[in-house]
Parts: C-alpha cells; sequence; structure tokens
C-alpha cells in the first residue's frame, strides 16, 4: 500500500523476565542463575494504516497495545518483524521519524511539571528547530484549537488533568506532525474533556490531514473518532473492520440508568427492556437496539415522570471481546 503511514508484517516482541524464586536459598541462587520466563506481548500482528486515517488499536490491559506503540515510536526493538512508519523503521530512524510524528502517553507527561505549558512550548520548538515566528504562530492556533489560551502561563501542577491534556495533545502537534499516536489520552478525564479532546482531534485531521492512532479503554473514544478499528488481545489482532461494522455486530447493548423527582409506580417496566433494578426514585435497565428502537425506550422513560438525569452507556470493551471470542 503505497499510501500507508503504518505497515507492519508479522510484528512480534518477546521478554525476559525473572521469576520469582521461593525462599532464602532460592534468592541468593537467583543470583547467580536468574530463572528467566518469556513472556510474548506481540504476537506476530499484520496491519496497515493509510495516510490521515482515523485508526482505533483496541484491547484490555496487557492486550499489546502499549508495546506495539512503543515498537512503532522507536522507543522499542521488536523482537522480529518488520515495521515501517511514514517510509522510517523506527527502531533505526528514531530520530528523524520524531520530527513527522507526534505522542502522547496518556500516564506519561511531557510537559515539566512545575513549568507553565508555554514554557515547554517553545523548549519543544527548539528541538524541532521550528523559527521564532512560525513556532508563536503555531503556538496561538493551537491554543484556540485547544481552548487553552487562559492555561499557558499556569505552572503544570496547578493544571486539572483535563486542562492538561489539552496541553499535551496540544504540545504533540506544535511541529505539524503527520502522524498522531495517542496512547490512552483521555483515561480518568470527565465527559466534557473527553469531548473537548475528541473535537479537537477531529478539526485537527479535518484541516491539517494528520492521521491518528489511537488506544483507549472508552467505546466512546472510538466511536467518536475512528472509522476503523483493530481489537488486540493477548498480543494477537482478535477483529479489524470498520467501526460501523463493529456498532452493527457488538456494540447494540444499552445500559440506562435515569433518576426522577418522583417516585416511580412500583411495578415500573418497558415492555422489551430488561429492568435491572427499580427502585424508589430511579431505575437501571439494559436492552438491545436490534429489537427495541432507543426512541421508544426514551419516550417511555420520560412519560414515566419528571426526570432529574439520565445516563446512557455502552457494553465495555471488555464485554465486546468477550462477545467476539465467543462468536
Amino acid at each position: 500500500m503505497e499510501s500507508a503511514a503504518i505497515q507492519v508484517h508479522n510484528l512480534h516482541k518477546t521478554f525476559q523476565t525473572k521469576r520469582k524464586a521461593a525462599g532464602l536459598g532460592g534468592s541468593l541462587a537467583a543470583l547467580w542463575k536468574p530463572d528467566l520466563h518469556a513472556v510474548e506481548a506481540v504476537r506476530e500482528i499484520s496491519f496497515a494504516m493509510e495516510q490521515g486515517e482515523l485508526l482505533g488499536f483496541i484491547g484490555p490491559n496487557g492486550a499489546g497495545k502499549s508495546t506495539t506503540i512503543k515498537i512503532l515510536t522507536g522507543i522499542l526493538h521488536p523482537t522480529g518483524g518488520e515495521a515501517s512508519v511514514l517510509g522510517f523503521v523506527p527502531w533505526q530512524a528514531r530520530q528523524k521519524l520524531a520530527y513527522h510524528i507526534g505522542t502522547v502517553f496518556g500516564q506519561r507527561p511531557q510537559l515539566w511539571y512545575h513549568l507553565p505549558a508555554v514554557d515547554t512550548f517553545y523548549l519543544f520548538g527548539k528541538i524541532y528547530e521550528m523559527e521564532e515566528a512560525a513556532l508563536r504562530q503555531r503556538i496561538g492556533y493551537l491554543s484556540e484549537a485547544f481552548e487553552i489560551e487562559h492555561l499557558l502561563e499556569t505552572p503544570v501542577r496547578k493544571l486539572s488533568l483535563g486542562q492538561r491534556m489539552r496541553c499535551e495533545v496540544a504540545a504533540s502537534l506544535l511541529h505539524k506532525p503527520r502522524l498522531l499516536l495517542l496512547d490512552e489520552p483521555s483515561i480518568g478525564l470527565d465527559v466534557v474533556a473527553k469531548q473537548r479532546i475528541r473535537e479537537t482531534i477531529r478539526r485537527m485531521n479535518a484541516e491539517e490531514g494528520v492521521g491518528v492512532l489511537l488506544t483507549s479503554h472508552d467505546a466512546g473514544d472510538i466511536e467518536a473518532l475512528c472509522k476503523r478499528v483493530i481489537i488486540i488481545n493477548h498480543g494477537e489482532i482478535i477483529y479489524q473492520d470498520k467501526v460501523s461494522a463493529l456498532k452493527r455486530r457488538y456494540l447494540t447493548s444499552k445500559q440506562v440508568d435515569v433518576r426522577y423527582s418522583d417516585a416511580l409506580e412500583p411495578d415500573f417496566a418497558i415492555p422489551g427492556v430488561e429492568m435491572l433494578k427499580v427502585g424508589t426514585f430511579g431505575a437501571k435497565l439494559r436492552f438491545d437496539v436490534r429489537e427495541t428502537p432507543v426512541e421508544r425506550v426514551m419516550a417511555a422513560l420520560a412519560s414515566a415522570g419528571s426526570l432529574v438525569d439520565v445516563t446512557v452507556s455502552d457494553p465495555s470493551l471488555e464485554e465486546v471481546i468477550r462477545t467476539i471470542y465467543e462468536s
């Protein structure tokens, strides 16, 4: 695929870990002859990503997502297989590749903790050899796009998690990369913060054509951003297709939590809906959108009383992966 931003063929990565020996004698022996155990983090995976594509790369903890991302950025060397990112072999040309990609690891901040974000932006500008005028213009553009103008002079340690993540993603886009690799960028964020980051990433993709490889535990991130998804588990790709196909086949159930200002009828129920729990002022229910339209459920909930709050959630990715295995 000539237009591919990423090409991966039979990529695998094995780590050697030490097994803990039992007893004092075993611990002393392990100093001289450790018992090594091979752990396969990534197992012969192959996939391709086009230029400008929004691709979801998802799976449970320990599935191999972060290991794959680190290989694609050149941080880790694979045990075997091939990979090309924007025409570079990542672990052979890591420095050259860095000028063309941006990365965000949700649990590993790149902003200096005690300095304002703008100081890190200017430092990155020097690292990426950007001209002063172009750097100032870029900071202004990203500040407006991510709505962080009022946050730039605040020390990072004083920012909320959502504010910090917006600054983190903006920093990764400072040098106009062609590809953005996001590893759990929305972890721990509230609904509003997640929505802001999603909207801005979509904007950057539309305006600058930056491709995005996104890992996330939040099915909402994948549904809102990605056109295609790859699911990995135990180091192996178990599913890859369009997100629309994934939704049609596996994201068919919805769970609704609802609260009312007035007491519900004791026998409150909705036809075609599984009532998981019914209390005095609220209920929890689940239904399949293929059999029961969302509009009908919401209309029934609204007619049951004065609504205070409604939360609609998709099944967890763990449930989706389990369903894929079962099928």
